[in-house]
């Protein structure tokens, strides 16, 4: 490689992967653990999804319905969570003028479901096993906090308004620096991958030992990293993806151009006024496709005009990974008559919008091979993390040399500290949040943000104020190893689901995430004992 094109493709990987190393951190770092959602979720709760078989009752949620709400008109959308152990409903004001007015649409409204909105209409989450309803927000839990941190949704809420939710388009922009960042740096050490590839000094130099191993795992991990730097621009962006679409194909319909997509599926079902002479019977419907549809798993569920002799339903489905990994199915009923108005199969009917976004999906959420798939994409995520701190750290050791000015040395120094305080401090801080489950009487989503961000901001500004790297990272080491301890301690002593009774038990969702802190515990417990055994002294600027 000449001179010219290795310095191109050496400040284009530099000034991108500095750009968004903090942020991508965050997403990496929370996007593995969310490899986990529903394991984490079930711990929390303290209710296994896989030792107990699970039968929804989706009668008895209207019946709960009705007693507080004539039902007659009302439009349902069920969003069945993945685990199937519960469900988001919306139930919308009537159709039926003498039970109650239908707002119109308001102008601009997002796609997507409805929030309630108002007294007359409902939107919460149902459970159950335990029949138990919350508000989003009360129902929220560790698992969608994590979730959503890897892709910044918390960020929305900054009243940033630039036509599209701030804390979307930053973590699309970020995946897409991280592409160039990737791509440049395959460049980079392209001509050294065969003779580098297993070069590891760690008794060398402090910048040969940075730079050993950000080359090392960033190879290493650089199909998985290329992986979700690609499919998290298309599942982050990709309204902005296909905006031109819709304005030059759809002439700006973009309802219909979501429809052709698969993303919402219209029932336009006009209202009768006419009652339904016979009963519904929605457990049974739902049964009767569910063996109809075996190795599927219902998603969603659609109720127009309720108890009108208009009634239509429509159920949409999705196979297991295991059956089928591409597809998707729907079925569209109209009540009074049944006759089949629509209907796709999700084991044999699979097209080629079913293939692109299963791919797409599957290889995003790991969903397909299992635990232990997703036990490697949780590992193969951690490298990214350290690769990440590997590259900082190359970044700060290149730049403090004598011949450097003491002011852009103190700026790197201080642009350093900063980054590697608050990246570091998430591990100790995430293993605090889970204690504090356990240890506060009430968790919602306003807990939960306090808890962790405030947390995260006290243990931040802490390592900041060492302005001592090597200290800092002896005290992240120390704290995770005690913190992660106290994940299964916890659980155990206040809820007395220890490891051995939920794994006698079958709860082995609940079990592997104490297995898994325990795993972090002893990996951080013996990196600290090695670091202060063995690491050597590392100088560098202080302020």
């Amino acid at each position: 490689m000449d001179q010219r094109k290795y310095n191109i493709y050496f400040h284009t990987h530099t000034i991108s992967g500095i750009i968004v190393a903090a942020i991508l951190y965050v997403i990496f770092f929370a996007g593995s653990f969310s490899f986990f959602k529903d394991d984490i979720s079930a711990w929390q709760k303290g209710k296994s999804t896989v030792a107990e078989e699970i039968n929804p009752d989706y009668n008895y949620i209207l019946d709960s319905l009705s007693e507080k709400h004539n039902l007659l008109g009302r439009n349902f959308d069920f969003y069945l969570l993945r685990q199937g152990h519960g469900t988001y409903v919306n139930m919308s004001t009537s159709q039926d003028t003498t039970v109650s007015k239908p707002k119109p649409k308001e102008a601009g409204q997002r796609r997507g479901r409805g929030r309630g909105g108002d007294e007359d209409s409902a939107y919460f989450t149902y459970f159950f096993a335990d029949k138990k309803t919350g508000s989003y927000a009360d129902s929220y839990d560790m698992g969608e906090f994590l979730y959503r941190l890897h892709f910044l949704a918390q960020l929305n809420q900054v009243p940033i308004r630039i036509g599209t939710p701030f804390g979307y388009l930053l973590a699309g922009v970020v995946s897409f620096l991280f592409l160039f960042a990737l791509i440049t740096g395959l460049l980079l050490h392209w001509d050294k991958i065969k003779s580098n590839f297993f070069l590891f000094r760690p008794w060398s130099k402090w910048k040969t030992v940075w730079t050993d191993m950000h080359t090392v795992l960033g190879v290493i991990g650089f199909p998985f990293q290329l992986l979700f730097a690609i499919t998290g621009v298309i599942l982050i962006v990709n309204f902005v993806l296909i905006s031109p679409f819709s304005k030059l194909l759809y002439k700006g319909n973009q309802e219909q151009l979501y429809e052709d997509l698969q993303y919402n599926r219209s029932m336009k079902v006009e209202y009768t006024y006419e009652p339904m002479e016979d009963s519904f019977d929605l457990n049974k419907f739902v049964e009767h496709w569910e063996e109809e549809w075996t190795d599927s798993q219902i998603s969603r569920i659609h109720i127009r005009n309720y108890q009108d002799a208009s009634m239509q339903i429509t159920l949409e489905a999705k196979p297991l990974p295991k059956a089928n990994f591409a597809g998707s199915g729907f079925v569209q009923v109209e009540v009074a008559s049944g006759k089949l108005l629509q209907l796709k199969s999700p084991n044999t009917d699979a097209n080629y919008i079913d293939g692109v976004k299963s791919l797409i999906y599957h290889l995003h959420f790991g969903d397909f091979g299992g635990k232990p798939l997703r036990i490697i994409f949780f590992i193969l995520g951690l490298v990214g993390c350290v690769v990440i701190i590997s590259g900082i750290m190359i970044w700060l050791v290149a730049r403090d040399k004598k011949n450097i000015p003491a002011y852009k040395r103190k700026f790197n120094f201080w642009a350093s500290n900063v980054f590697l305080s608050t990246c570091l401090a998430m591990l100790p801080v995430t293993a605090f949040t889970f204690i504090m489950l356990k240890v506060l009487p009430q968790i919602n989503q306003s807990v939960i943000y306090s808890v962790y961000f405030y947390s995260w901001l006290v243990l931040s500004v802490y390592f900041i104020a060492w302005r001592n790297l090597p200290t800092i990272n002896r005290q992240t080491l120390l704290l995770s190893a005690i913190l992660c301890l106290g994940v299964p301690l916890a659980n155990g002593i206040l809820t007395g689901l220890w490891m051995w009774n939920t794994l006698r038990t079958g709860a082995l969702d609940i079990f592997f995430i104490d297995a898994l802190f325990l795993g972090i515990a002893v990996a951080c417990a013996y990196a600290y004992i090695k670091v202060r055994q063995q690491a050597k002294p590392f100088k560098i600027l202080k302020g």
